[in-house]
Order: C-alpha cells, then sequence, then structure tokens
C-alpha cells in the first residue's frame, strides 16, 4: 500500500554538489542550503567530512554547518568516511551523519580503498561513538541495482549489509541505484528480498536517473510501503565512477508525481522550482528536472 506521507531527504547541497564540476564557497552553500530548508524540506545533507584533495566540492563543511541553524527543526547529516571525520563533524557541532558502504568489492575498494567487511568494520566503530554522544546515524549502500565493475548486483549481498548497519544502530538505511541501472522489476525484487531483513520503515531509496527509470523505480518502493525518498534539486549530481550516469531523480519531479497520487510531503514546489534555478545558475549549467522546465520554458 502506498504511504499517505513521504519524507523527502534532499542530497543536492552533498551529493549533488560534489558530482559537479563547479565548486561553490562556503556562502554560497549555506544560502542554497537554507533556500532548500524554506521549501519545507526537513532533511537536507549538508555536506561531507572528507579529504578536500579528493572531494574539493566538499570543502569548508565545518564552517557550512557552523553557520546553519540546527534548532529550527530541520535536519542537516553529514557524510562520514572514518573516526577522523567523525571528530571533525562534532567539532562542527553534527547532530546526524550517515555512513557508505558499497554493495560489491570492486566498487568499496575504487571507492573507499577497503573491502566490505574492513568498510563495515570502520563504520561499526563511528556508529559507536557517534550514538554514544547522541547523534544519529544514516547508512547507505551504494550500486545496489549495478555495479559500474561487477555488472549485476545480487540482492542477497545488499540484504546482508543492510541488516548488519541496521544492527550497527542505524535508524534507516538508504539503498543507492548508484548507475541508475535499475527497473521497475529489479527494484521489485531488491526491495522484496532486504524487506525480508529489515522492515520498511527503516528503508529510503535514492535513484539515479541515468535510463530514465528513476521515478518509475520510485514508484514501485512507494507501492512496496516505502516511505523515504533522496532526491537532488534540478537532478544536481551523478556519478565519479560511472560512465554516463546522469543525476539523481530530481526533487521536483518526485515532487509532482507525489501530488498527481495524494501523497503529502510537506514541500512548496513553486519555490523548489525557483531554488533549482538558482542554484543551476550558480553552477553554470542547465536545469534537468522536467517539471521545472514544463512549469517555466
Amino acid at each position: 500500500m502506498i504511504p499517505d506521507n513521504v519524507r523527502l531527504v534532499e542530497v543536492g547541497p552533498r551529493d549533488g554538489l560534489q558530482n559537479e564540476g563547479k565548486s561553490l564557497g562556503v556562502d554560497e552553500r549555506v544560502d542554497f542550503i537554507n533556500r532548500l530548508a524554506r521549501c519545507g524540506l526537513t532533511h537536507i545533507e549538508a555536506g561531507s567530512f572528507v579529504r578536500p584533495d579528493r572531494v574539493p566540492q566538499m570543502s569548508g563543511t565545518g564552517e557550512v554547518l557552523g553557520r546553519l541553524d540546527l534548532d529550527a527543526g530541520t535536519s542537516y547529516p553529514v557524510l562520514i568516511p572514518n573516526l577522523k571525520g567523525l571528530d571533525e563533524a562534532m567539532s562542527a557541532g553534527a547532530r546526524e551523519i550517515a555512513i557508505f558502504a558499497s554493495a560489491t568489492e570492486t566498487f568499496s575498494h575504487r571507492n573507499i580503498n577497503c573491502s566490505i567487511d574492513d568498510s563495515l568494520e570502520r563504520f561499526r566503530a563511528v556508529t559507536q561513538k557517534a550514538r554514544s554522544a547522541g547523534i544519529l546515524v544514516r547508512g547507505y549502500i551504494s550500486c545496489v541495482l549495478g555495479c559500474p565493475y561487477e555488472g549485476r548486483v545480487h540482492s542477497g549481498a545488499v540484504a546482508r549489509i543492510a541488516t548488519e548497519l541496521l544492527e550497527f544502530g542505524c535508524y534507516e538505511i538508504s539503498l543507492g541505484d548508484t548507475l541508475g541501472t535499475g527497473t521497475p522489476a529489479t527494484t521489485r525484487k531488491l526491495l522484496d528480498v532486504v524487506t525480508e531483513c529489515i522492515p520498511a520503515d527503516r528503508i529510503a531509496v535514492h535513484f539515479h536517473d541515468t535510463y530514465g527509470q528513476a521515478l518509475a523505480n520510485i514508484l514501485v518502493a512507494l507501492q512496496c510501503g516505502i516511505s523515504v525518498i533522496d532526491a537532488s534539486v534540478s537532478g544536481l549530481g551523478g556519478c565519479p565512477y560511472a560512465k554516463g550516469a546522469s543525476g539523481n531523480a530530481a526533487t521536483e519531479d518526485v515532487i509532482y508525481m507525489l501530488d498527481g497520487m495524494a501523497v503529502q510531503h510537506g514541500v512548496d514546489l513553486e519555490l523548489l522550482i525557483q531554488t533549482g534555478r538558482h542554484i543551476c545558475s550558480k553552477l553554470g549549467r542547465p536545469v534537468m528536472s522536467r517539471v521545472n522546465l514544463a512549469l517555466h520554458s
């Protein structure tokens, strides 16, 4: 049954910007995040504490976080690669973090330079320390429906990792179709397997739109009872390891679909469209949201 209410997790300021060619300064990123919050989005990724030489677009995340109003009712999770990153996030006042594992060994080695099991041990320690400090932890799994190096991914492998992350203490697991190769059939198969191990209310979905399947896959997830959707305003983002991979599902397009289904989300679509156009002008890139283009062509 499709949920009556959906929580949108806006990933544009982190997953979106970190894969854009142009880097924005701290002032521009703070303004971007505040604009998104005024749209009614209650969960907005604020950045990541990764090495600035590897991801220069996320440089200054601590300063960004320090300039946001953390008491205004909006969550601002930040991505954490290890204990050092956690210490930096805690010093900046983070109240929620996200950790990320890969569904295949090759992607894990290419992305974070370690095996899946080693990454899980690393994140076990991160989660324990974060939770002892009262910090919420969200788990990500990438390449759940396809890997640029290994091809098809077995749903059982995804379910195993998701179960471990949940046991560590993650309050929610976001399943990421990093390449955007998923289809409604493969999405349903994956969710059927994962929900045998984890309740649907502890799962989020994160689809890229490389093959134009993101909205169809999100609809399948809704039909499976999933009520948390990651999306990126104007479809910002992509995947540096996947040739031809386009951005995330555009938040505007997801909201338009939800409106047509009478599913509540709490976001002002018109204001979000303006925000999408604003950030695309800053980045010097075209708007990728079909709804944004259709309503303001």
